[in-house]
């Protein structure tokens, strides 16, 4: 069976393909590599033994979306990653996220109708719940106020797929609102690359404890949390990618009850910032430079997953532990010493 994975040279995209090839699927790539690398499919054809079919286009231009969309329109399903995904960026630049993350869903979304390709997941995320009111959080926690515009750009999307799915009920979609991927294969052949300077921690982390940049900053250590460090729920990337073949088997099956589901990715654990750091400084026996900063703009306090609906209705497990992710993830940093 045959699937379109958009954004997929991207750092969850990438580990997905490697998870529905080593599932007998066949996966069509897209991706203007705006912010991955071409290597990443290098990276995939080493671990599956297979190679996707891959097109660099951008997903804001409609009629090359159109043309790779009626070239593989026998797809059983898509699988939307392509996202600016930078919550500060966002923040400094909000028009840019609005135009990317919005028209390419809808680009996406007017090629599926056009050529009835019937399954949709939607990579979507943690902070649609904003300041979540009570943790953990489930899928029928209240919606409040993005801290973003990246975060608003999902609850935008989501509504977007919600009305799609009532004008156009053959189409069944998934939401996956997940927490914070963390760690790479653990072959070290694909991981995340951060282009830039990484916003994200556990890139931050790996490239603090080789060098690359001097210091790390805590944003804060006075939220009302245990330590006074932000609490994330971070969840292996591999894991992450397992749920993305095992939702798309869902829509297959037709199990689903209703043409939208949402289902939470994450662990279930919230964990601090300065635990996850020492986490990492364990495993890797490197002793992390850091320093306590101001709070960052777009944060949220305290977030974290309750992972029962997609453990009961996907039967979806995690794998892998915080160490296993903090220790692959400095096995990649390593890895891309020699790389790049």
């Amino acid at each position: 069976m045959k699937v379109i994975v958009t954004g997929g040279t991207g750092y969850i995209g990438s580990h997905t393909i490697v998870d529905l090839l080593n599932h007998n699927f066949e996966v069509v790539c897209i991706d203007n590599l705006s912010r991955s690398k071409k290597y990443a499919l290098e990276g995939i054809e080493q671990i599956t033994g297979k190679k996707p079919i891959f097109y660099q286009i951008d997903l804001c231009d409609k009629e090359a979306v159109s043309k790779v969309f009626q070239e593989h329109k026998d797809a059983i399903g898509i699988i939307h990653f392509a996202a600016l995904k930078s919550v500060p960026e966002s923040v400094e630049q909000p028009l840019l996220y609005y135009a990317n993350n919005i028209n390419s869903l809808v680009n996406v979304l007017q090629a599926i109708h056009t050529y009835q390709i019937p399954n949709f997941v939607f990579s979507s995320s943690c902070s649609v719940y904003g300041n979540a009111d009570t943790l953990p959080v489930t899928e029928t926690t209240t919606i409040q106020t993005a801290e973003s515009p990246y975060a608003h750009t999902k609850q935008i999307g989501e509504d977007i797929i919600y009305n799609f799915s009532k004008a156009h009920p053959f189409h069944q979609n998934i939401l996956l609102r997940y927490f914070n991927p963390v760690g790479a294969h653990p072959s070290a052949l694909i991981g995340e690359i951060p282009l830039e300077k990484p916003n994200n921690l556990v890139p931050y982390i790996t490239q603090t404890a080789i060098g690359k940049l001097q210091q790390l900053t805590v944003f804060g250590n006075d939220y009302n949390t245990r330590d006074g460090s932000n609490i994330r729920d971070y969840i292996h990337v591999c894991d992450i990618a397992h749920a993305h073949t095992l939702a798309l088997q869902y829509l297959i099956d037709k199990k689903n009850a209703t043409t939208v589901e949402v289902f939470n990715l994450g662990t279930g654990k919230g964990v601090s910032v300065l635990e996850a750091i020492a986490a990492f400084e364990k495993v890797s026996n490197q002793k992390l430079n850091y320093i306590i900063g101001p709070r960052r703009a777009g944060d949220v306090v305290a977030v974290y997953a309750d992972k029962t609906k997609a453990s009961t209705h996907l039967d979806w497990h995690c794998q892998y532990t915080l160490e296993d992710a903090m220790l692959s993830a400095w096995k990649w940093e390593l890895k891309m010493q020699e790389l790049f």
